[in-house]
């Protein structure tokens, strides 16, 4: 083969508990659907012709190096704790020192059952493959941390889920799938012995500088409260913020239930299965620090004086409230053409949001049009907004160049839910136009892009999306 992934595994050097090695089970007809050709040469894969990377990236053939297995772990689902979850339909091939010498997961997705499927059958269908592929694409455009999609390959046969539907597979790259549902597992079954040889992995892998579980834990919330913010600026909801969803690396990863909201509002929702609105907009900044906290409780049995550490962690999560403020107001006030909060500029984004929340004005739409003259326009009664824009004018008066800090923070596209719905439904009656279209305009978010302006439309009543489903 022409296809050549240079394998540098290391997770498979730790205990045999922590994994099953296995292959993945054979597909009948693989077709190569999508392929990153820009991302495999950051991993410094040498590529060959689509028949070979089919063969590969569907499990059909494992490569030279490579080390497949599922991983284990555990994770509190909306609030429940499973004391073993683990990948039931995924399959870790190995790991590759990517061009700038950093450790890359490369993982198989849908590729079968594993000893942790429970009652699922392993497999994907097409329209979550395409769906995670175009949404962790479109993050990395944007900016913020997450996983990668190598490839997308159709398997040639039916997944039954209500109905009988075409099945894929997607390759997705990570920085590692290391979850804080991880340490749970370890720590729920007092297998102290392997919590220690995790952390000890995890500090190696990521964060080499930390010295102690407690200087772990402090670098594993200040990443995730720049990735939580960082979501909330786009007015994006991962809809599934379960401990196992929530990656050390502090990467945004499984775009299962994942949307972007079209008209704002602080307790909106998309996740079919989040009845109590616990992973609602706003309180994702609230979830983080409950995922924390369980973080914290597992990491407890690594340091001697339990009592100390207790009173340390604690300090450490109950931090968090105003760090993610903090960041907010950073973050919010560029959104408003400001680089250098002060007092009054909390208010001034606040009193924005409450005219937007009242008036249904789009999220992205309103924030991307205060750089040019038709913000007015996303409000249905555009008086509301003449009043709070005269003091904003006012204030951004006083700053340098507001107008490019704003458009290099508000994206004008975003993957909007009604685009990727009918890009997922023309893919499944053969047509990859759409998804390949959105792939490319997606591919430059902070770009006014004329060719594509009506990417950019809310939804008609027709085209809401009321809710998003898991990726099984």
């Amino acid at each position: 083969m022409t296809l050549h992934i240079p394998f540098d595994n290391s997770y498979g050097t730790l205990p045999d508990r922590f994994f099953t090695r296995q292959s993945a089970t054979p597909v009948s007809a693989p077709t190569l659907l999508a392929f990153n050709h820009d991302l495999a040469a950051q991993l410094e894969i040498t590529t060959g012709t689509d028949a070979e990377l089919a063969q590969v990236f569907s499990g059909n053939q494992v490569p030279d190096g490579a080390d497949p297995l599922a991983q284990v772990y555990a994770g509190h689902q909306f609030g429940g704790f499973s004391p073993q979850l683990g990948d039931g339909r995924a399959l870790l091939l190995g790991e590759v020192l990517d061009a700038n010498g950093e450790r890359r997961d490369i993982q198989l997705k849908g590729s079968g059952r594993t000893p942790y499927s429970r009652n699922g059958d392993g497999r994907a269908w097409l329209g979550p493959v395409l769906r995670e592929y175009l949404l962790s694409e479109a993050f990395h455009a944007l900016g913020i941390p997450t996983t990668r999609a190598l490839a997308a390959v159709a398997t040639g046969d039916r997944i039954q889920r209500e109905t009988g539907l075409p099945g894929a597979i997607l390759t997705r790259v990570a920085g590692s799938h290391i979850r804080v549902g991880t340490f749970q597992y370890f720590y729920a079954r007092g297998d102290y012995d392997g919590l220690r040889a995790l952390y000890d992995y995890t500090v190696a892998r990521h964060y080499p500088a930390a010295d102690s579980p407690l200087a772990l834990l402090k670098a594993v919330i200040e990443r995730q409260v720049d990735l939580v913010v960082k979501w909330m600026s786009i007015g994006f909801i991962h809809g599934v913020m379960n401990t196992d969803n929530t990656a050390l690396s502090g990467e945004t990863i499984d775009f299962g239930p994942a949307a972007f909201m079209d008209t704002y509002h602080p307790v909106t929702v998309y996740s079919s299965i989040d009845h109590q609105g616990r992973y609602s907009y706003d309180n994702q900044a609230n979830i983080i620090g409950w995922n924390m906290a369980q973080f914290a409780s597992s990491l407890v049995p690594l340091v001697e004086n339990t009592d100390s550490a207790v009173k340390e962690f604690t300090e450490a999560v109950n931090a968090m409230p105003a760090m993610i403020r903090d960041a907010w107001r950073r973050t919010f006030a560029a959104k408003i053409g400001i680089s250098n909060p002060r007092d009054g500029d909390e208010a001034l984004v606040s009193e924005l949001l409450v005219l937007m929340a009242n008036q249904r004005a789009d999220f992205t739409n309103t924030f991307r049009s205060l750089s040019g003259e038709a913000a007015r326009d996303q409000f249905t009664d555009p008086t509301t907004f003449d009043a709070w824009e005269a003091t904003w004018r006012a204030r951004i008066a006083e700053e340098d160049a507001p107008e490019a800090l704003m458009q290099s923070v508000n994206p004008a596209i975003i993957p909007r839910n009604h685009r990727v719905e009918q890009m997922i439904q023309a893919a499944v009656a053969g047509d990859m136009a759409p998804f390949e279209r959105l792939m490319q305009v997606l591919a430059r978010p902070y770009e006014d892009q004329p060719e594509a302006m009506e990417l950019t439309y809310p939804p008609q009543p027709d085209e809401v999306v009321q809710a998003t489903f898991c990726g099984t």
